[in-house]
């Protein structure tokens, strides 16, 4: 089942006091391209973040976005630098004798000062961060490869549809293509008989025009390796691995055979309908841009 490139995805997970949320978000790209905002407590894990979500997420560029939730205090704690306090004490003390103003320095006024109250990391064992983040990141995976996945079911009917109109498109230029050597020799009898004036023609020479014509605008190569290229479309399109690149090549390889079928037209009616395959082609192609 074929999956979309776009999609969301949200997951929260805690562990003790630790909590984080995890949101996904992916677009089109050709390659896979992720990008990862985190807090600092995640860092060292961002190589294990992408391993686990490019297990899941095979293309496209993703950005994960790691939220570590309101309590700080099982990561981070206030600690004062009591050596920093005592000298910005002793300073303040030496000022106020300086200038014979006497009195205690209020406690709020000396904790607001630089450096003398900072916050400090607190030792957090790695196995539970891991769990946690594993935990968010799952949920997160699971969501956006649902919403893939529905995207790409509905991708899907939409392109099973353009196939079948290119079948029957197909259907109507090898019928079409068939007749063209027959007009031609019509038309060519036509004027022949309107220009020979009494002189005779050479059936010889006739029937190896005609021949040479049909050799010309003969299509029947293209339409076999257009109904070849259609059939494995239609396989890729039920293969439960990311086939995005391969049903973009194979759309490539149609449309080269439509060229050619319409650079071998020299009938009206022929090259209607190969236009018509390549607008059908076209609004596939666009399908294929998103396609994982």
């Amino acid at each position: 089942m074929i999956k979309s490139m776009t999609g969301y995805g949200r997951g929260q997970a805690q562990r003790d006091n630790l909590s984080f949320t995890v949101e996904i978000k992916a677009v089109n790209h050709r390659y896979a391209d992720m990008n990862i905002k985190a807090p600092r407590l995640v860092t060292p894990f961002e190589t294990h973040i992408k391993k686990q979500v490019g297990a899941v997420l095979k293309r496209g560029k993703i950005d994960i976005y790691v939220t570590q939730n309101n309590n700080a205090q099982a990561t981070v704690k206030p600690v004062v630098n009591q050596s920093l306090a005592a000298a910005y004490l002793e300073a303040l003390q030496a000022l106020g004798d300086l200038e014979g103003v006497a009195g205690a320095v209020p406690l709020e006024y000396l904790a607001s000062l630089p450096d003398v109250i900072k916050l400090e990391d607190v030792s957090v064992v790695e196995a539970e961060i891991l769990s946690c983040l594993e935990a968010a990141l799952a949920d997160a995976l699971a969501a956006i490869v649902s919403m893939r996945s529905a995207e790409g079911a509905a991708t899907a009917v939409d392109m099973v549809e353009r196939l079948g109109l290119l079948r029957e498109i197909l259907g109507n230029i090898e019928a079409q293509a068939a007749t063209v050597p027959l007009e031609w020799q019509r038309k060519l009898n036509e004027r022949l008989t309107r220009l020979q004036n009494g002189t005779e023609m050479d059936p010889q020479r006739v029937a190896q025009e005609i021949a040479v014509f049909a050799d010309r605008c003969d299509i029947s190569e293209e339409l076999v390796r257009f109904r070849s290229h259609l059939d494995q479309f239609s396989e890729l399109m039920d293969t439960p691995e990311p086939v995005g690149r391969q049903l973009d090549f194979l759309v490539q390889e149609l449309n080269r055979e439509a060229n050619t079928m319409g650079s071998k037209s020299n009938d009206a009616t022929l090259t209607r309908y190969v236009v018509g395959l390549k607008s059908e082609l076209e609004k596939i192609r666009e399908q294929v841009q998103n396609i994982e």
